[in-house]
């Protein structure tokens, strides 16, 4: 029995294939380790969101050949789509797999077993002639099936995959160039996965999940279904406590998504919405479909049904020809909007994106600043959210995280609270009051029926 491990970079959508992958292989009887537990095969699946991401995915391969040196290394994802023959050249790498093939890896690749030097499709030239490693990626165009996935045994939480694809072209983004173009699963096959989900696991939330997940209904390049009715068919689901939506476009983020959620029974009072920029300028040359006005709208929509709603907002400083006064707008339309929490990411250059060609680029000594500054903007938001809601009564859906004797979980409205270390409670909900917040910034709470706080 060959032992395989995964390692996943990324997003929420990446670990809900990885982790259907990871299934596949223990299916044929592959035994799934750790990444540190010396596994015959390695299978690493990437993001190419930021430069950091690619520098990881490198650091990745060079860590699993000081743990296994004879093992073999497979790199899927989105930046094995977008840079096959960089990865193909890196030492130690052995399969390079795009976004048609990478649900296809038992099939085009079933013995995982090193190729000897100089070998065609091996050390030496590799399948195309060039770089080291075999390569097994087709144009992305190709990439028109919907594979469906869900992550199950890795966090308490389940990543439904419901989208995939992007039709958008941010002039930021390379994820339509990794992924393709848009498309769905029906919403009869999402509601049986589901009821699987609710039937043969043991989770209690449900998280959707996709690269533009608000656009979900397109298949073979028309939209048949829409998302709000997704949200209303998944309402209805038994066995299933909660489902969040991980994150999704201020422009389809509609007025009767928002008045649904009001009053779900299932979905609860989170949101996760990019913005990108507080200048209308930058919206544009992000070839953004909205601007800020919009989004303003959708966030005081939110907060008039649910005052107690989290949201959370991407964000991108150091875009090409952001100026000073650019970033002081973004910085003080987030000052006032009432939102919960910040993902600040810094720009970052990718290839085959239209924003590479824009100047002049904004040094990387003030990208670092205006960064800063919003991770403490991001922190005052964080508490202040957290600090209205003390005294008030939640449920708390308790994770296996557990540091130095006390074990964390989110409440409906996503505020991160601690208790004391009690392993009946892993996996449960349980009704809490909120009592305080700690110097850490995690929420102090007080069971109904016992106290769990230190």
């Amino acid at each position: 029995m060959k032992k395989v491990a995964f390692y996943t970079l990324g997003c929420k959508l990446n670990y809900s294939e990885t982790s259907t992958i990871a299934r596949q292989f223990t299916e044929r009887g592959f035994q799934k380790v750790e990444f540190e537990d010396s596994p015959d095969i390695f299978i690493i699946n990437t993001c190419s969101v930021t430069e950091n991401a690619d520098k990881k995915c490198r650091k990745l391969v060079k860590e699993a050949q000081r743990i296994s040196p004879t093992a073999f290394i497979a790199i899927i994802g989105c930046y094995a789509q977008l840079k096959p023959q960089e990865i193909a050249s890196i030492e130690g790498v052995d399969a390079v797999l795009g976004a048609s093939e990478k649900f296809q890896l038992l099939d085009l690749l079933p013995t995982f077993e090193k190729k000897v030097e100089g070998e065609k499709g091996g050390r030496g030239e590799g399948q195309n002639g060039v770089g080291k490693a075999q390569i097994l990626v087709q144009e992305v165009c190709h990439a028109q099936t919907f594979n469906s996935s869900y992550s199950y045994g890795d966090r308490t939480r389940t990543f439904l995959k419901v989208q995939d694809g992007c039709d958008y072209n941010c002039s930021f983004c390379t994820i339509p160039l990794a992924r393709g173009e848009s498309r769905s699963d029906s919403i009869a096959n999402i509601i049986a996965k589901a009821n699987e989900i609710a039937t043969t696991t043991d989770a209690k939330e449900i998280v959707l999940t996709g690269v533009n997940t608000g656009d979900f209904g397109k298949q073979n390049g028309r939209r048949v279904e829409r998302f709000y009715d997704l949200v209303k068919a998944l309402d209805e689901v038994q066995g299933i406590e909660r489902i969040r939506i991980s994150s999704i476009e201020p422009n389809l983020l509609t007025e009767d998504i928002i008045a649904f959620v009001a009053q779900s029974k299932k979905f609860v009072p989170h949101f996760h919405i990019p913005l990108q920029s507080g200048s209308n300028r930058l919206l544009k040359l992000m070839y953004r479909r909205y601007q800020r006005e919009l989004y303003a709208e959708r966030v005081a929509q939110i907060k008039a049904l649910m005052p107690h709603c989290c949201i959370g907002v991407d964000v991108i400083v150091g875009f090409p020809t952001e100026t000073d006064e650019d970033f002081l707008e973004t910085y003080n339309f987030l000052n006032d909007l009432d939102i919960s929490y910040l993902h600040v990411f810094t720009y970052s250059e990718r290839a085959n994106t239209k924003a590479v060609e824009l100047s002049p680029a904004v040094p990387a000594h003030k990208r670092n600043e205006r960064s800063k500054m919003l991770h403490i903007l991001s922190d005052k938001k964080r508490r202040y959210f957290y600090e209205q809601h003390v005294g008030k009564d939640f449920t708390v859906l308790f994770e296996n995280d557990v540091e130095n004797g006390f074990m964390h979980g989110f409440t409906e409205n996503y505020i991160r609270v601690r208790a004391k270390y009690d392993p009946v409670l892993i996996n449960e909900l349980k009704p809490v009051q909120l009592v305080g917040i700690s110097a850490d910034m995690v929420g102090e709470v007080e069971e109904k029926e016992e106290i769990l706080v230190h």
